[in-house]
């Protein structure tokens, strides 16, 4: 079994390396977030006080500081290049594959074939690695990252602690859920007991082993979590203006994000990113994809085996308390992205794998998943050749182009093998959907790294200033970024909205400071073969181009005795003004 194994695995973490350094290691800091994230754990490195985040010199208390720490190290080391920066994704998309294929292997009931266990593992590391969602989370430098990783792992640890048959190993599988617990709290606060404990609760409903959930060992790992947590709420609470911060993080920025309460405005966090009825259920096979219709094959094949033997449906029961509850839970939450469901992934790819081993044969209607995937392969491969024609990208062409051709063999080969050996079209086309995150993909990310420089729009402000005083207006959270990041760790802010008062605000403070420069944020303007890439990639809206004068893009400038020295844009990106003082 070993030596049958063997070649595909290693075959299937090459590829799975390939395309996470691709994502990771392969492109520069793309909004949004990035640039914040990227600036906090710039500060990170360096600032005396670890235990509370800073953007731009000002506390951010919206994440626990894991992902920053983790961050800031190769960035001491190596610089502020994106690369460096995210380094630990690697080690987060190691944990995450490494976890969800290790519980697959585990669920497997005894009576599969020899080499079930072993075929189950790779194919739920390998779905885990490749959803759209999970691989957008995996590559992004963010919180999220490694909140999927330690769940993932937490996750893991309730299914060994769930179903051991021995104190022994209950505890052990238990302590793993903690620690992992312990961990995902500091990445990204409570967030992360949503999955573990929503599944805990759900088995016991379902399997009635309400015992479960008071048993010594589940319990005794709290102290390990508690110690984790609390010893950073104490530096939190010791530090300058401590209960505050922590007020911050607990209440602001966890309640607030299920239901309004009274709070400051940039304190509102409900106010953005706003839920709708259905919103998830909508979204979910984009996120599934490119293995929407397998996902949707697994599905329909635990409906239909509902009745069999107890102890070998036990995936599906875990897999579906893993990703339903926490889907219920979020779908009535006053926020909603996408990235909140990511670590409830696990469980659809524990589902997959489930399918995948459950029948040397599969059925019509899996068979015609598996072609509709291969069609996804080439229209995803036909979408490739556009975009890459539309943007005239020239970098990395013969990558592209060998890419596009591995994609498009593969994917063809998966859709005549489909009727007589499934299992065998399924490894074809996880290949086929590397090689276009590997090859075609790798163009795209040069050519919109372009449109995402935001370092040289900073250092250019920086020469162009002269050393003179700089006074940010209304400026967002990527402004205060890439200025402090970029620029100067030393500046005057006049937050916004820009109203009357604001433009008084502004006044003052250019009177305070002879010669300075005010930085303000313009109106995007699209180029126009770009507008529809740029919203598939979220990068933009492709919003008309307005006219380049200076009352129709900054109406308030005349009112705050300020005139334009010199704008700067990038392609399809963000654009900026320098303005001075009226003389």
């Amino acid at each position: 079994m070993l030596k049958r194994l063997r070649s595909p695995v290693a075959l299937l973490s090459g590829a799975l390396l390939l395309i996470a350094c691709v994502g990771i290691l392969g492109r520069g800091y793309w909004t949004p977030d990035e640039p914040r994230e990227a600036d906090i754990a710039w500060r990170m490195s360096w600032q005396p006080d670890k235990s509370v985040p800073l953007l731009a010199g000002e506390a951010f208390c919206e994440k626990p500081p894991l992902t920053y720490w983790l961050a800031a190290a190769p960035m001491r080391l190596l610089g502020e290049e994106a690369w460096a920066a995210r380094l630990p994704n690697l080690l987060y998309a190691l944990i995450t594959s490494l976890s969800v294929g290790l519980l697959a292997r585990r669920s497997m009931p005894r009576g599969a074939p020899a080499d079930a266990a072993g075929i189950a593992g790779l194919a739920a590391a390998a779905a885990i690695s490749t959803f759209l969602l999970s691989y957008q989370v995996a590559i992004w430098l963010a919180t999220d990252a490694p909140l999927l990783a330690f769940d993932s792992a937490a996750v893991l640890g309730a299914y060994l602690g769930f179903y051991a048959t021995t104190p022994r190993s209950r505890l052990g599988g238990y302590s793993l859920m903690h620690a992992a617990l312990g961990l995902g709290f500091l990445s990204k606060s409570a967030a992360a007991w949503m999955v573990p404990a929503l599944a805990l609760i759900s088995l016991a409903i379902w399997e009635k082993r309400w015992r479960e959930l008071f048993r010594w060992e589940l319990s005794a790992g709290l102290v390990l979590q508690a110690a984790m947590i609390l010893t950073w709420v104490w530096f939190v609470y010791m530090g300058a203006d401590g209960p505050a911060h922590l007020k911050v993080f607990f209440w602001n920025n966890l309640v607030g994000r299920f239901t309004h309460i009274d709070a400051p405005v940039d304190l509102q966090y409900a106010a953005g990113h706003r839920n709708s009825p259905g919103k998830y259920l909508i979204e979910l096979p984009l996120y599934l994809f490119p293995w929407t219709f397998l996902v949707a094959a697994a599905a329909r094949c635990a409906w239909q085996q509902r009745r069999t033997a107890f102890d070998d449906y036990r995936p599906v029961r875990f897999a579906l308390a893993v990703s339903l509850p926490p889907l219920a839970f979020l779908s009535v939450a006053a926020t909603a992205r996408n990235i909140y469901l990511a670590p409830a992934l696990p469980g659809a790819a524990l589902l997959l794998a489930w399918w995948v081993v459950k029948s040397p044969s599969y059925d019509r209607w899996d068979i015609r998943a598996v072609r509709a995937t291969a069609a996804l392969m080439l229209l995803g491969v036909a979408v490739f050749v556009a975009v890459l024609i539309m943007l005239g990208a020239r970098a990395g062409l013969l990558v592209s182009s060998v890419g596009l051709t591995a994609a498009a063999f593969l994917a063809l080969r998966a859709w005549t093998l489909a009727r007589t050996q499934a299992r065998g079209a399924l490894w074809l086309l996880l290949l086929a959907y590397c090689a276009l995150l590997a090859g075609p993909a790798s163009g795209v990310y040069r050519e919109v790294d372009t449109w995402q420089d935001l370092g040289q729009i900073a250092r250019a402000m920086e020469s162009d200033s002269a050393g003179k005083p700089l006074i940010l207006f209304a400026p967002d959270e990527t402004t205060r970024a890439v200025i402090d990041m970029y620029a100067r760790t030393r500046v005057s802010m006049v937050p916004g909205p820009i109203d009357a008062a604001a433009i008084r605000s502004l006044k003052a403070a250019a009177r305070a400071a002879p010669g300075s420069y005010v930085v303000a944020l313009l109106p995007r303007r699209a180029h126009p073969d770009a507008k529809a890439l740029a919203r598939v990639l979220g990068l933009g809206h492709g919003h008309p181009a307005p006219p380049a004068d200076q009352e129709s893009e900054l109406p308030w400038a005349r009112d705050a005795d300020l005139r334009v020295a010199k704008r700067y844009s990038l392609t399809n990106g963000r654009r900026y003004a320098l303005l001075q003082t009226i003389s």
